[in-house]
């Protein structure tokens, strides 16, 4: 399959989509993600329009990322009983970057990986600092 540059919605739906068949699939993840998320049609739409916003700031965007992803994640690592951990993220970040790698190539599928890499280590960190003050 010849990758692309991701230039559009319509790309960063392909990698979103493709994304979360993988997760949802997975052993350690699937389990999580398929008990939390009800709606999965709006969840991808939601987190479409989140990398869509992330990846192509300071661009006109039809649709703008409104949320906290942080108090999102939060909540879910209650619902599992605190028991979310590095390797969680690890695996997420993992299948990420083989979804970009799959279908994607160029500056802005570099900045998608840099990015989730970021994101989630914030992540991690920002919940086990929630863990502590409760």
């Amino acid at each position: 399959m010849n990758r692309k540059t991701i230039s559009n919605r319509q790309d960063v739906r392909l990698l979103v989509d493709q994304f979360y068949l993988k997760v949802r699939a997975d052993n350690v993840l699937g389990p999580i993600f398929n008990d939390v998320i009800t709606d999965w049609d709006s969840h991808l739409n939601h987190l479409t329009t989140f990398w869509e916003s992330s990846l192509f700031i300071g661009k006109k965007l039809a649709h703008k990322y409104v949320g906290n992803p942080l108090e999102a994640h939060e909540k879910v690592d209650a619902k599992m009983k605190h028991t979310i951990t590095e390797m969680h993220f690890g695996i997420w970040l993992n299948l990420w970057y083989a979804t970009i790698d799959q279908y994607f190539e160029g500056e802005i599928a570099d900045n998608a990986k840099r990015r989730a890499r970021k994101m989630g280590t914030f992540m991690y960190l920002k919940i086990f600092e929630a863990r502590q003050k409760a």
